[in-house]
């Protein structure tokens, strides 16, 4: 057997937790919240950005829809619903 070739081992590597700032979902809502406010009210506010108004619109909209959908999921964990995820705070 050659030296070199990895042996497989019994327990697969396990990954190192995540720091803590990456775990809270709250400042990147807000952050990607906040920018496409920014879009819409900049593609509303200046005539030369007129094409940008679905775009920043749409953007806006499924954010509203993202964080609904993960406030939905959060509370039917706090519920202890069968069919929500885990690990949201």
């Amino acid at each position: 057997m050659d030296p070199t070739t990895p042996t497989p081992s019994a327990d697969p590597p396990v990954a190192p937790p995540l720091p803590e700032v990456l775990l809270r979902p709250w400042p990147v809502i807000y952050v990607i919240a906040s920018g496409w406010l920014v879009a819409a009210v900049l593609a509303f506010a200046v005539p030369a950005l007129h094409d940008w108004r679905p775009v920043s619109v749409a953007g806006l909209g499924v954010g509203v829809v993202g964080t609904s959908i993960f406030l939905w999921q959060r509370s039917a964990v706090r519920r202890g619903a069968r069919g929500a995820q885990r690990g949201l705070q």
